[in-house]
């Protein structure tokens, strides 16, 4: 063979692997920390884009940038729940009380210890999850990380799990006014 010819058939085996290997479905994945890394802004994003579904599992939730965006996505008339760790019913910021006033189906899983995820799955597509609690002290003050990660058979996964703990949680009716045994509050 010539010299021309071989290196035509090795740069088009080149081309057909290279084609082959751009054709596998990898996740889109994006990486943030805290403190002050851009993870409230990140999440914020992601729920503005969203077209159809948000689901949410979180464990300390108050804050008010991403309780808005899940708001402003329920007013684009997407399918948007919301489940809390039982602590949320007495915690004094909690976002509970806002999302169910603003008409977010808002749900307590009081069936663990800890309800200790923090997930957000968007048009069961996109997973957002990591260490990072929904709060401003995730944010300024904490050490934390985020992934958002673009992968439909992660985000089913989440969804399935998702759907497990709502069925075993109860709906949020309200702050509960904790009083103590004098009758304090």
């Amino acid at each position: 063979m010539k010299r021309s010819s071989i290196l035509a058939l090795g740069v088009l085996t080149l081309f057909s692997f290279s084609a082959q290997v751009q054709s596998v479905d990898v996740p889109k994945i994006q990486v943030y920390f805290s403190p002050s890394g851009g993870c409230t802004e990140a999440i914020t994003n992601a729920l503005g884009s969203a077209k159809k579904t948000v689901l949410v599992q979180a464990y300390s939730f108050t804050s008010a940038p991403i309780a808005k965006a899940l708001v402003d996505a329920k007013r684009r008339g997407l399918n948007v729940q919301v489940i809390l760790d039982k602590s949320q019913r007495t915690e004094r910021y909690s976002s509970a009380t806002f999302l169910l006033n603003q008409g977010v189906p808002t749900f307590i899983d009081a069936s663990h210890a800890i309800a200790h995820n923090k997930i957000i799955v968007i048009d069961g597509v996109t997973v957002v999850t990591g260490s990072f609690n929904f709060t401003s002290a995730a944010e300024s003050k904490n050490a934390e990380n985020l992934l958002i990660i673009q992968d439909p058979a992660l985000a089913n996964r989440y969804t399935e799990n998702w759907n497990t703990h709502r069925q075993h949680s109860v709906v949020y009716e309200g702050h509960a006014k904790v009083v103590d045994s004098n009758g304090k509050k």
